[in-house]
């Protein structure tokens, strides 16, 4: 079986204080966009003592030790509560680039626990998938439902919403830099915002601009001026709103669906049209 998980950016991210458990409570919206990697498993019906799996990637490379691949965690969380679940052979070819604010290791995790919650007929709710994956990580929630999202808590408590972005198109581009999110956070004041992040969602996207912020940039374009002019481009070129996603590198645009594009980013620089 096949699945194509897919990413996600943050339309808005609030940092309101921090927790008493070292957390940051914060407040966002994550929204789905179509770019994809693929995930596949097939059962290994051969006779096999260890390991209960084998993991394979093709693709862009994710640095690490594959141990620490989110899907192999996934499998394990899942493989503890389910000691039945046979041998299996999984392979992820990589498109969404790693560590990039997209959410991409939380998508094949949690792609993961859902393909294998159906395959193998494990009667998890949604609710239970949804408690799984927020022991992987804080995005890893939002993709059991993958419907747009207002988000709270680490970004775990999630509530569905509208947003009509449908005559829009996006543009993703990724400058290849790696932001440590731990770091982000250090240098990042938690502040209670004085609107709303869901009135100025619910406003027209015209007004989003000068309203619809993401802490992170504050430090991040300190400290990278290449992803400063990123967001500056894409407002050049006609964007609607642009913004980092996450904690970056990536920067997103929005734009009217029927504008045509003349890109000029470096070639080195990660960028798609969606």
């Amino acid at each position: 079986m096949v699945v194509f998980p897919n990413c996600k950016i943050n339309l808005g991210l609030n940092i309101l204080f921090k927790r008493s458990d070292g957390y940051h409570e914060l407040e966002t919206v994550f929204y789905p966009l179509p770019l994809t990697d693929a995930l596949e498993i097939t059962e290994d019906k051969k006779p096999r003592h260890q390991p209960s799996f084998t993991f394979t990637m093709s693709g862009l490379a994710i640095k690490g030790d594959t141990a620490t691949n989110l899907c192999v965690k996934a499998w394990r969380l899942l493989k503890k509560d389910f000691p039945g679940l046979p041998h299996m052979q999984m392979h992820l070819h990589k498109v969404i680039p790693s560590g990039a604010g997209l959410g991409g290791g939380s998508a094949d995790a949690s792609f993961l626990l859902k393909l294998l919650n159906e395959k193998f007929k494990l009667g998890l709710s949604t609710p239970q998938l949804i408690n799984y994956s927020a022991s992987l990580g804080s995005d890893c929630p939002f993709f059991i439902l993958n419907k747009p999202c207002f988000a709270k808590g680490r970004g775990e408590l999630l509530e569905e919403i509208e947003i009509g972005l449908l005559p829009y198109k996006f543009v993703i581009v990724n400058p290849g830099i790696h932001i440590d999110t731990g770091r982000a956070f250090l240098n990042t004041k938690p502040a209670i915002p004085e609107r709303s992040l869901m009135q100025i969602i619910k406003g027209p996207i015209e007004k989003w601009k000068d309203a619809l912020v993401n802490d992170f940039e504050k430090f991040v374009f300190k400290e990278y001026r290449e992803i400063v002019d990123i967001k500056d481009e894409l407002y050049l070129t006609g964007a609607i709103y642009a913004s980092l996603s996450g904690s970056g590198s990536s920067v997103y645009g929005i734009f009217p669906r029927e504008k045509r594009l003349k890109l000029s980013f470096p070639a080195n620089y990660f960028v798609r049209e969606l």
